[in-house]
């Protein structure tokens, strides 16, 4: 396929803006002596952040500490993987830092590889300041274990953690996939950790577990369900909750995968580089271009901005079956492109963007995020299509619109943050919040539909938001 390369970048005028970045920030190689804590991130305005988590399991889909489903990846987790994937990025981000998060059975598993693997995550933590972690389930622990389980794997996961990198390490965050609002209290409460990547935006009807309807931006989450942002400090969780892969807005509005889209396309490298919807040079330009919705058009709106990844390392072993040769440059060559264009960006662990943006945002209250994106060709990211999304602490809110066509903006996701929300009381695929518009488009009910054809509840409650919306 053909990309309409026009459509791959966004332009802003940002300059203000970048001017407050601290380049040093950008580049810092700094080493950490054993024992001592990784380097405190910066101040989050005015600055571009990359965060970058690497899964390590023994099965796809750890089910309890002692059963599993899906597949045996033990055979794709090898030392010399490890070292070849550390090196990949260090040659991509020279003095960058990222997250190693740890299953529970990759946490104890005995055999030779492990035991190795587990010795050099903790030698990178002493070494580069990066961060180690638990990964409860493999993803998606709530899917199969109730909470109670949940919070008993976290709290001897994690003794588990700082007994393998030793010194009084302790990780500043967990990566979960999803994680239910209970636990995530229990995390902020009885353990102190304050940063979890506890939901993936926009996922639907793909993967093992279900969980559209959260900001896409950090945010507190509410007792209610962990998708909602907290209302105020009567249902306040001290947790912030991260994405965990950045996707492209336009794609993301779907629901589930085919041969023809892939509703996680972004900055993730099974759907922009493995499933066979365009070359992998398209599907390298293509993760630029997500970056680009967010280090230009949501730099300039939001005053900083963030992209995420994970690569799971069973990825490297799996990707080169498949054929995809040095499957480990693209790593390489990503990383490069956003440093040369754009040379200010931060590159810190999971644990500590999270902190940096919780010293920034107290509450909710303020929460204003902005984002504008244009289709770029690539899957399902068509590119006639423009969209705008608007997400604070009431409601998130997306207008679509056929830019070629000069067609009229149309709400393809209205979700009220204001009215009641409820997890499933027990394990299950499906933790979506949904009440009045969903952009996936799977009810009657969510139908794009011009924003005065809203109720006129709803017009208030988005009018004390954005009054410009309304001319």
């Amino acid at each position: 396929m053909t990309m309409n390369r026009r459509n791959f970048l966004l332009t802003t005028g940002s300059a203000a803006l970048a001017g407050l970045t601290a380049r040093a920030w950008g580049a810092a190689s700094a080493t950490v002596p054993p024992g001592s804590a990784a380097p405190v991130c910066p101040p989050l305005l005015g600055r571009r952040f990359l965060t970058f988590n690497a899964a390590i399991r023994v099965n796809q889909i750890e089910v309890t500490r002692d059963r599993n489903a899906g597949d045996d990846e033990a055979g794709d987790h090898t030392p010399e993987t490890v070292q070849a994937y550390r090196r990949a990025f260090e040659q991509g981000w020279p003095g960058g830092r990222l997250t190693w998060a740890l299953s529970w059975q990759a946490l104890r598993d005995q055999r030779p590889n492990y035991q190795a693997i587990r010795e050099l995550v903790a030698g990178y933590h002493r070494q580069h300041g990066d961060e180690v972690t638990f990964l409860p389930g493999g993803y998606f622990a709530n899917m199969y274990n109730t909470r109670d389980q949940v919070n008993r794997d976290l709290h001897d996961a994690l003794a588990r953690v700082s007994q393998i990198v030793g010194n009084g390490y302790r990780p500043r965050s967990v990566v979960a996939g999803y994680l239910a609002a209970d636990n995530q209290r229990y995390l902020a409460e009885q353990e102190g950790i304050h940063i979890c990547q506890g939901n993936i935006w926009s996922q639907y009807a793909i993967d093992n577990g279900d969980g559209d309807g959260s900001l896409s931006y950090p945010y507190y989450p509410s007792r209610e369900h962990f998708c909602k942002p907290a209302q105020g400090r009567e249902d306040f969780i001290d947790c912030v909750n991260l994405d965990g892969w950045t996707c492209d807005f336009v794609s993301a509005r779907r629901a589930g995968a085919n041969a023809k889209y892939n509703s996680r396309l972004g900055v993730g490298p099974i759907e922009a580089l493995a499933q066979g919807r365009g070359s992998r040079e398209d599907g390298l330009r293509h993760m630029l271009a997500t970056t680009a919705q967010h280090f230009d058009r949501g730099f300039a709106l939001n005053g900083f901005a963030w992209v995420t990844d994970c690569w799971e390392l069973c990825l490297v072993k799996q990707f080169e079956q498949r054929g995809i040769k040095e499957p480990l440059q693209y790593l390489t060559r990503w990383l490069s492109a956003i440093r040369e264009r754009w040379p200010a960006a931060v590159n810190v662990t999971q644990g500590e963007f999270g902190l940096a943006w919780r010293d920034h945002f107290k509450d909710n209250a303020k929460l204003d995020y902005r984002f504008a994106a244009r289709g770029t060709g690539f899957g399902g990211s068509e590119s006639n299509l423009e969209i705008r999304w608007f997400m604070n602490r009431d409601f998130r809110l997306a207008l679509l619109r056929d830019a070629q066509a000069n067609g009229p903006e149309l709400v393809i996701d209205f979700t009220r943050y204001d009215l009641k929300a409820q997890e499933p009381p027990e394990p299950g695929r499906n933790w979506s919040l949904m009440n009045r518009i969903n952009q996936k488009g799977l009810r009657p009910q969510d139908k794009p539909v011009p924003l005065a054809a809203l109720s006129a509840e709803d017009q208030a409650l988005i009018r004390r938001r954005l009054p410009e919306l309304f001319g």
